[in-house]
């Protein structure tokens, strides 16, 4: 009981501080700029908490956890991803920055309209960048459901399936609110609390659990197969962590995180220290070790269903080990860990949604920012579908999905900024391309049903689906850009 109180007293916190959002720093949020990147205001601390909230979801505390608990180092390749990642936002973000503030661009796809002058480019690379978004909101949905199932097994003779639903509902509905109130000033200020709460657990337990139950070293010695890659899936470790690095910062919930910035400098630094969550990240994926040595953990993990145990690890390790008033805080920052990335990513895809009815010139800009507003409640809603299409235990896929389909805009936004000559029309054939071939594979090597597998077969061993897609996109783009330059060339 005294877990559950101190996790509906910082919830009200959290409401607090997501609808006194509209009040900070405050602005016209009638104004698209304003409602969607908090008016470009965002100062490096403030940039830091924000684009870590990005990063840091429920893909950190559950998904990952979960990966290694069930099919152990391969899922590892989180660790190195991020890294990895942060060398991509440094390299690309500061310059898409510069573009974008003296452009009045609020997404991409307002760079790719300026850069391409081609509304079918424009519009196909929002529809891609909203179905990306759309899983990664639902793992979020799996990590909330997670930690309220862990909240709630404690009272017996409950229907704990519906308060849990009713739960999450109310959540949804709260967060709607301020989101639709404050726009992204509410999601950064509850990002703040999300990110402490986060981070102080992480230190917490990573002090605490080892201490008391034996430490790393005895949990590989029990889980020995847990030590070491496979060789066999060497191909799938690299694929896996470079793909996904360079999917992370062409998601548009990080894309709306950078460009809230106040300027280029501000940027680089807020990236600088982005390595710190990384931290966290690697120590939460060794929890997924870690609890096989804790036997209170495991005695509550075998109750639970094998579909989705795994990605019970983390809550299971904290209410198992952890006072009640500890786990009611720790519990509270997993939850607004889901709740805060998933107001970022609806708030993202409403900006996506905008460009695309004003492309087809259904929307002006009277109306943009109160048509963003309603949208970005319903890109709340949609991605619950996407929750019974993968087992909880492989929540991490649903990541990954979306990471095979935001790929396929690599082309025209990173390689736009560098590469001149593009050709809009190999853009948007190599976009259909690598999706098509994406979307079939992953069904494919999933026999047309629930997705657990994100690998296909090569050559060189199991590969992650994303690579051959983005290859035959990037194949597609070079080839035809080269063409229609070598043709105007001769031409001339």
């Amino acid at each position: 009981m005294v877990s559950l109180i101190v996790f509906l007293a910082l919830f009200i916190v959290f409401s607090y501080l997501g609808l006194k959002g509209k009040d900070f720093r405050a602005g016209n949020l009638d104004l698209l700029h304003e409602w969607a990147l908090g008016g470009q205001r965002f100062g490096a601390w403030l940039l830091w908490f924000l684009i870590g909230a990005d990063l840091f979801t429920a893909y950190t505390f559950i998904a990952v956890p979960s990966g290694l608990f069930a099919k152990g180092p391969v899922f590892f390749f989180a660790v190195p991803y991020v890294a990895m990642g942060f060398g991509v936002a440094l390299a690309v973000m500061p310059k898409f920055f510069a573009v974008s503030k003296e452009k009045c661009h609020i997404t991409a796809v307002d760079f790719i309209k300026d850069r391409y002058n081609s509304k079918s480019l424009a519009i196909m690379v929002a529809l891609v960048g909203i179905t990306a978004e759309l899983p990664y909101i639902a793992l979020q949905i799996v990590g909330m459901k997670v930690v309220l199932s862990t909240l709630l097994m404690q009272f017996k003779g409950i229907n704990q399936n519906l308060v849990n639903e009713i739960s999450l509902s109310l959540a949804f509905l709260i967060l709607s609110w301020f989101t639709y109130k404050s726009g992204l000033r509410g999601a950064t200020l509850t990002a703040v609390l999300k990110d402490f709460l986060i981070l102080g657990t992480v230190v917490v337990l990573s002090v605490y659990i080892p201490l008391h139950y034996h430490g790393f070293y005895q949990a590989f010695e029990t889980k020995k197969a847990y030590a070491t890659l496979n060789p066999k899936l060497v191909s799938a470790y690299i694929s896996l962590s470079v793909m996904s690095s360079l999917a992370l910062f062409l998601y548009p919930h990080a894309i709306t995180g950078c460009l809230s910035s106040s300027d280029v400098k501000v940027l680089k630094k807020s990236i600088a220290f982005l390595p710190i969550y990384g931290i966290g990240l690697a120590i939460l994926a060794l929890f997924g070790v870690l609890v096989y040595e804790v036997k209170p953990a495991m005695d509550m993990l075998n109750h639970i269903p094998a579909s989705a145990r795994g990605s019970f690890v983390v809550p299971v390790l904290i209410v198992s080990t952890m006072p009640q008033w500890f786990s009611g805080i720790a519990l509270l920052g997993i939850f607004i860990g889901g709740l805060v990335p998933a107001s970022i990513m609806a708030i993202a895809s409403s900006n996506l949604m905008v460009n695309i009815l004003r492309e087809l010139n259904i929307s002006n800009p009277s109306n943009e920012t109160k048509l963003a507003k309603w949208f970005s409640f319903l890109f709340k809603l949609i991605p619950l579908f996407f929750v019974f299409l993968v087992p909880p235990t492989f929540a991490i896929a649903l990541q990954l999905i979306g990471g095979i389909v935001i790929l396929q805009t690599l082309p025209s936004i990173f390689l736009g900024l560098f590469v001149k000559h593009l050709n809009k029309e190999s853009l948007i054939i190599g976009l259909l391309a690598g999706i098509v071939f994406g979307i079939y594979e992953l069904e494919y090597v999933n026999h047309f049903g629930l997705i657990q597998n994100v690998l296909m077969r090569s050559s060189f061993g199991p590969i992650f689906i994303g690579l051959p897609a983005l290859a035959i996109n990037l194949f597609v783009v070079l080839i035809g850009s080269f063409y229609q330059y070598i043709f105007r060339k001769n031409a001339q």
